[in-house]
């Protein structure tokens, strides 16, 4: 082993990668971060150049996952997979033969799987044989009909990657070429920020359960409505919990709400 431990960052987005290894400088200091890929394939093509002694890699990213990444990779480095969806974790990690981080990475946890890694690397501990549960991994990847609901959105607010938990959302509003997010942040305080995703894209990524289209430009998250007032001509309006603005009913979608 290198008198100082070596890494690679996968993740296709570029914030979140630097924010991985912000985040690693912190917690160790010594780990020396020596490549950051943008997908799985550039990821198989830096580990082989530099031959890192472990990987933090998105399980999500676009043509080749990390999965399959880390089936390349094998025994050759400890793996530690990145993931936005919990159910892949306790699915695939819950056995303890790999160390995973749900987005966004918590210190104490990284903290925690940086300790194991220390212990793995100063025992000369090979990395585990894994190749049948990626395999499993992959497979459920590949058959997944649908993705699981969205569960965070980034947006830019000024220099800063914000996470917003769309459970703290309280509506989604079409704004020419952006959408607008307008949520609930620390303390209750009312939020908003403009993200490039159009708002057709979102719609589809939601819980249907949680959040409805109202109109042909507005989606709203169903749990932060106080109330409805009927409109002329078959419209109405939305009025929300803490928020002085409301929101237009199509006549086109009224019929969600005409048991209400």
């Amino acid at each position: 082993m290198p008198p100082y431990p070596t890494a690679l960052i996968a993740d296709d987005e570029p914030l979140l990668r630097d924010a991985l290894a912000r985040q690693l400088a912190q917690a160790w200091p010594e780990l020396e971060i020596v490549a950051q890929a943008r997908n799985g394939r550039e990821a198989m093509r830096l580990f082989d150049a530099k031959q890192p002694d472990v990987c933090f890699l998105d399980v999500h990213m676009p043509g080749v996952s990390g999965v399959e990444a880390a089936r390349h990779i094998g025994r050759r480095a400890h793996l530690v997979f990145v993931t936005a969806f919990d159910q892949y974790a306790v699915q695939a990690f819950a056995e303890g033969a790999l160390d995973y981080l749900v987005k966004p990475v918590e210190m104490p946890r990284l903290e925690e799987t940086v300790r194991r890694l220390r212990e793995r690397l100063r025992a000369a501990q090979p990395a585990a044989d894994i190749d049948l549960l990626l395999q499993q991994l992959a497979a459920q990847l590949q058959h997944d009909a649908k993705p699981a609901p969205l569960r965070w959105i980034r947006a830019q607010v000024g220099t800063s990657l914000r996470l917003i938990l769309v459970d703290d959302i309280d509506y989604l509003r079409s704004d020419t070429k952006y959408t607008r997010v307008a949520w609930h942040a620390e303390a209750g305080q009312a939020a908003e920020a403009l993200i490039g995703t159009p708002l057709r894209e979102l719609v589809a990524q939601l819980d249907p359960a949680q959040f409805a289209q109202v109109h042909r430009s507005v989606v709203v998250n169903l749990r932060a409505i106080d109330y409805i007032t009927r409109g002329d001509n078959e419209t109405a309006q939305i009025h929300l919990r803490n928020r002085d603005e409301a929101l237009p009913v199509s006549r086109s979608y009224l019929h969600l709400f005409r048991q209400m």
